[in-house]
């Protein structure tokens, strides 16, 4: 009986020393605030996107006659599918994304819709979304051993990390669904059974906008092209959410050096020059990804062994759900890593956002768009553009003297 006090005193000190110590990992000597002091943004003179925009380089595949008919059984389509992750209670949001892309392409080229949702979908859910495209619609539900929480994870220490997340002004820290979701889009929707047999996807989230028409089939312009993937937004990100994602992908990169593509995008990815803070709190990275709310990818990438064993690594790691790792961060240093920096096209003529952010090109195809336009919040969020370090280390395809300008023939 005379131990338990001690034996209590000591138990307290080993978890406030097992806090500190994950606190002091993650720690933040400042509240969150808008970017300033040493950071440089005036190193892109001239936004591209004021420049006139055309289309990239032929050969596009076009409308035809009926041959991207949705009845059409020797249609032009390949094996692609535009991609939804979402759930019951956002179908007018989703609504409003399906009437854009329906409006500025898919009503010409009639690709499927394919919705995921951790839950069955609702009939009316189902039959709302139908009304909204001629195109064939499938829906689907999360495998639940894709979608439950790891074994390995410890949920004490989610929620001690949560508590430490929310305290750095890190968002949904505490929401597990959230966590649930980046992991499931890191590495894990590929493997659903609806896409196996897929090669490439258009990812559509809710409450997006598509301001400009076009009139190309997309998925055939990555596979004549050679492109592995597409974006449009190319932004900085929070690095009190990934404080160890970097140390840990070296970690990765140390036994597995051989992976790095030989034209890789790695001083994208560590420029220390013009957000030199990120690039300190993160111990290397500089948080530039791709905004992975947009994206249109090859799968054969995602599912390449190279992708598979970074995942489970970091998957192992517990970053997931310790911090607040996010799908775009995640896709954004692999591709840097392991794909060769030309396979990776930027949809310029693509007008979209999603809030608060733009790909605004200059084009008399795009209505309800503000060329050049990056934000239409805050004046410090043009900051979070991170395309200039994109245009410096690797180059603007869109530009004659880009090094991208170089095109890849298929299988090349």
């Amino acid at each position: 009986m005379p131990m338990q006090r001690p034996i209590r005193l000591l138990a307290g000190c080993t978890m406030a020393l097992f806090v500190l110590l994950l606190y002091s990992i993650m720690h933040n000597s400042s509240s969150p605030k808008p970017p300033g002091g040493t950071e440089r943004v005036a190193d892109m003179i001239r936004d591209p996107n004021l420049d006139d925009t055309g289309e990239p380089p032929e050969p596009l595949h076009r409308v035809q006659g009926n041959n991207y008919a949705p009845d059409n059984k020797n249609n032009d389509r390949i094996n692609a599918t535009l991609l939804s992750l979402v759930r019951n209670e956002e179908m007018k949001d989703l609504v409003q994304s399906m009437q854009d892309l329906e409006r500025t392409w898919n009503h010409k080229f009639n690709y499927p819709w394919t919705f995921i949702n951790d839950v069955p979908f609702t009939e009316e859910f189902k039959t709302e979304i139908r009304k909204h495209t001629k195109a064939e619609c499938r829906f689907h539900t999360i495998p639940e051993e894709h979608w439950a929480v790891p074994s390995w994870i410890n949920e004490e220490l989610f929620v001690e990390s949560a508590n430490i997340l929310k305290e750095q002004g890190v968002q949904y820290a505490h929401m597990k669904s959230y966590h649930q979701m980046c992991r499931w889009n890191s590495g894990l929707f590929y493997k659903h059974p609806a896409l196996l047999d897929m090669q490439y996807y258009w990812r559509v989230e809710p409450k997006v906008h598509f301001f400009c028409d076009v009139d190309y089939d997309v998925f055939r312009y990555m596979r004549d092209h050679n492109k592995t993937y597409g974006f449009t937004v190319n932004l900085y990100d929070s690095p009190e959410s990934l404080p160890t994602l970097w140390p840990e992908t070296m970690k990765f990169l140390a036994d597995n050096e051989h992976l790095l593509a030989d034209n890789n995008a790695m001083k994208w990815l560590t420029d220390k020059e013009r957000r030199p803070e990120h690039a300190h709190k993160t111990k290397g990275y500089s948080t530039c990804h791709f905004w992975s709310n947009f994206e249109i990818a090859d799968l054969d990438f995602w599912r390449s062994p190279a992708y598979q064993a970074y995942f489970d690594h970091l998957d192992r790691a517990g970053g997931f759900f310790y911090e607040r790792w996010g799908d775009a961060p995640v896709h954004s240093i692999a591709l840097g890593l392991f794909e060769d920096a030309r396979k990776i096209h930027w949809f310029k003529d693509i007008g979209y956002q999603h809030i608060p952010f733009f790909n605004c090109p200059n084009s008399p195809k795009c209505r309800g768009c503000v060329k050049g336009r990056f934000t239409d919040g805050e004046a410090w969020l043009n900051k979070e553009d991170c395309r200039p370090n994109w245009f410096k280390y690797i180059g603007n395809e869109w530009a004659d003297t880009s090094p991208n300008k170089v095109e890849l023939t298929a299988g090349g």
